[in-house]
């Protein structure tokens, strides 16, 4: 009797502990779920929130959230925001330092549809691991989008509006068209936007009129176009230049001996030796 009495004690425990355990899995299950639901309701909130491409057709912006970030930051600082940008279309910019931004920032521009997978696919990995988003595998389109209407912090949100807004991008406008919006509306130093006003700070001269050297350079800023002007003295922006030229001979936009000509004037506008080394690649992804 008293065996008896043990094992249906024991069978009683065990099943109280089986229910509390079974309860206790469908609790974490509800609550996955509800998480799920409630992440899936914010991003279809956010998705309905990112604004239209369509009125880029036609119309050029007349401002951007990049513009209006760095003015906020300046007034934070005490100082008063600067602006120097004036629109231009392809046929007034260099065609060498338009094969120099491509050739540096999106090789494969005319061939993707606004999303480099691979080069995404690698950053993703790489975010996973060390819990953040570092720079790397923007594509122009994906760049334009971030310039336009987003920040530059690098939270998993953001990327996924950045992609977003690249698909509508691709989606509503030709590539020219794009490539053309980038070129005005991207940094080219403090308060400096868009390749005509970077190369009439920088060289001083209208972007039509951009040497290979000088297109280069103007290249190489882009990761970090406040830090690496050409009078920092960047390392940096001079391996980088150095880089473009190559890669710009080794596609035949050049020729061997225009790319001589231009790592000699690459060296005599950075100087023969450089007075700091930039280690900074970037100031957003």
């Amino acid at each position: 009797m008293g065996s008896t009495h043990v094992s249906k004690a024991g069978t009683k425990s065990q099943r109280v502990r089986v229910m509390k355990a079974t309860k206790g899995r469908w609790s974490l299950r509800r609550l996955f779920w509800l998480a799920l639901l409630g992440l899936l309701g914010f991003l279809a909130f956010e998705y309905l929130r990112l604004p239209s491409a369509e009125p880029l057709l036609k119309q050029n912006p007349e401002t951007t959230a990049l513009i209006e970030q760095r003015a906020e930051e300046a007034r934070a600082e005490g100082r008063k925001p600067r602006r120097r940008q004036s629109w231009v279309g392809l046929s007034s910019v260099s065609k060498h330092a338009i094969d120099a931004v491509l050739l540096s920032e999106d090789a494969s521009f005319y061939l993707h549809e606004g999303v480099d997978k691979v080069e995404l696919e690698k950053a993703l990995e790489e975010a996973v691991r060390k819990g953040k988003l570092g720079r790397g595998a923007s594509t122009i389109t994906q760049q334009l989008a971030k310039n336009l209407w987003l920040s530059t912090d690098r939270s998993l949100l953001r990327k996924a509006k950045e992609l977003v807004l690249a698909h509508r991008l691709e989606e509503a406008l030709p590539k020219n068209r794009i490539l053309a919006l980038y070129l005005n509306v991207v940094e080219w130093g403090n308060g400096v936007y868009g390749i005509e006003a970077g190369a009439r700070e920088h060289f001083g001269v209208s972007a039509v009129s951009l040497t290979v050297a000088q297109g280069a350079i103007l290249a190489a800023m882009l990761p970090a176009p406040r830090k690496r002007s050409p009078s920092s003295g960047s390392k940096a922006l001079k391996r980088r230049a150095h880089w473009i030229v190559e890669q710009m001979q080794a596609v035949r936009r050049i020729s061997s001996e225009q790319a001589q000509a231009a790592r000699a004037d690459i060296d005599r506008i950075l100087g023969a030796k450089s007075a700091a080394e930039d280690a900074d690649d970037g100031d957003g992804a």
